[in-house]
């Protein structure tokens, strides 16, 4: 059944309801630090007679660099787009949907650091225990999250296949690969960790701790998302493809295997063309 548009709706109403509708698969900081956050903030022109030019000038004059911006608009465009989709209950024209005419900020396309084979081997040779070496080493030949690597279960390990079976994001199920350092950085580590159900004897936040620690002591970066950009960089310097990129990161689009890949260079490319053609 159809709602009638109602008047008395308020911003933090439309606000709470479209939270109410996101997948349950979502992950708590995107609710409450990307849609709670920005939708509150942007109140002013959350309802239904907000017109395009409101929404433009709202984030045009919002005080925070283009990327901050965007982020407004990022997440004004997916409430737009529930209000004015049938999942609302609203029975709005989606043809009339603000957002439609709104341009996004334009953000510079930044190359975000990943580090090289050599670089990697420095990481893992000066973290501190086992235990540190063999997350660093599955965190770069999986290409692993943090909230992903920090919740493995021993059972989900397929030692024979090299492979573990991890929560993705939207609550999917998606298998990790691995390789043969880390096979034997895992196995001593269990020789430690014996009789356990998790394979790590600290959580998210302790993970985080030990990667800035790490970062202190080698002067690299150091973080999951920097292990993940390494992950894919150097498969697509080894001239892997990148929908098997895609694929063996678990990423739902091409688009953010681009993202990630976009510290490989035009000579890293030419070396991989060469050893094709020569």
């Amino acid at each position: 059944m159809v709602e009638q548009r109602t008047e008395n709706a308020s911003p933090n109403e439309l606000i709470e309801r479209f939270i109410e509708s996101r997948p349950s698969g979502l992950s708590p900081l995107t609710i409450h630090r990307s849609y709670r956050l920005y939708l509150k903030r942007a109140r002013e022109v959350i309802g239904f007679e907000v017109t395009g030019r409101d929404i433009q000038s709202f984030i045009n004059s919002r005080n925070c660099s283009n990327s901050g911006k965007h982020a407004y608009f990022r997440n004004i465009k997916v409430f737009y787009n529930w209000l004015y989709s049938p999942k609302s209950g609203f029975g709005l024209n989606s043809q009339a949907n603000p957002i439609i005419i709104v341009e996004p900020p334009k953000v510079e396309k930044k190359i975000l650091p990943s580090l090289t084979a050599e670089e990697l081997d420095y990481v893992i040779n000066h973290a501190q225990c086992i235990r540190d070496k063999a997350i660093i080493s599955l965190f770069a030949d999986s290409g692993l999250r943090l909230s992903e690597l920090a919740n493995i279960e021993i059972n989900n390990i397929d030692w024979e296949h090299r492979l573990i079976k991890v929560k993705c994001k939207g609550n999917k199920e998606g298998l990790a690969p691995f390789g043969v350092q880390t096979d034997s950085l895992l196995r001593q580590w269990l020789g430690q960790h014996s009789g356990a159900r998790r394979l790590w004897d600290i959580n998210r936040s302790g993970i985080k701790i030990m990667l800035r620690r790490l970062m202190v002591k080698t002067g690299l970066p150091c973080n999951a998302h920097t292990f993940r950009r390494t992950f894919a960089s150097i498969l697509a310097k080894r001239g892997v493809d990148s929908l098997h990129i895609q694929r063996l990161g678990r990423w739902e689009s091409m688009s953010m295997v681009e993202r990630y890949t976009r510290s490989v260079r035009f000579e890293d490319s030419l070396k991989t063309y060469s050893a094709i053609v020569a």
